[in-house]
């Protein structure tokens, strides 16, 4: 590896640092300051909805599994998140139809509205992040960063 790719894997590296800072629960909470209604209820129901619209987007079964590798905890740590959720409302199990000894997790109507909250608050603050940016290099940087995570995954889930 050559001193230019290294600086740049380094500055890469920092980036994503950086990032997961700024999207910690703690550091969104304080950016919503008021524009969320809904950040009394803990960002870790954010997470278990956040892993199961995932899986519903990819048409996987979100289970207590599910949700322990898509945040990458232990089971007893993803069916204490999980039953957070479901004490807050926002998610509800069901009896899978194909294997009776195991639930499946829905968002609960609350929960659905709660995402797309979010969703809609995240974008926000990315757009404004990129609001000077030219729409050339909005392109380029989402088709780089989708890569870029596509091929993280794909290292990180062998």
């Amino acid at each position: 590896m050559d001193h230019h790719s290294a600086q740049h894997i380094d500055e890469v590296e920092r980036a994503m640092v950086a990032i997961r800072r700024s999207q910690s629960r703690r550091s969104l909470a304080r950016l919503a300051n008021g524009h969320s209604p809904r950040t009394d209820t803990g960002g870790a129901a954010f997470d278990v909805l956040d892993a199961i619209e995932a899986a519903e987007q990819s048409g996987t079964p979100a289970t207590v599994s599910g949700i322990a590798a898509a945040l990458a905890v232990d089971q007893p740590r993803a069916s204490k998140l999980v039953a957070g959720a479901v004490a807050a409302g926002l998610v509800r199990r069901e009896a899978d139809q194909a294997d009776g000894r195991r639930a499946l997790l829905v968002r609960t109507e609350a929960g659905r509205a709660l995402t797309e909250e979010v969703r809609r608050f995240r974008r926000s603050v990315f757009a404004e992040a990129m609001e000077e940016w030219p729409e050339a290099d909005r392109a380029a940087f989402a088709r780089l960063l989708t890569r870029f995570v596509d091929a993280l995954g794909r290292r990180t889930t062998r």
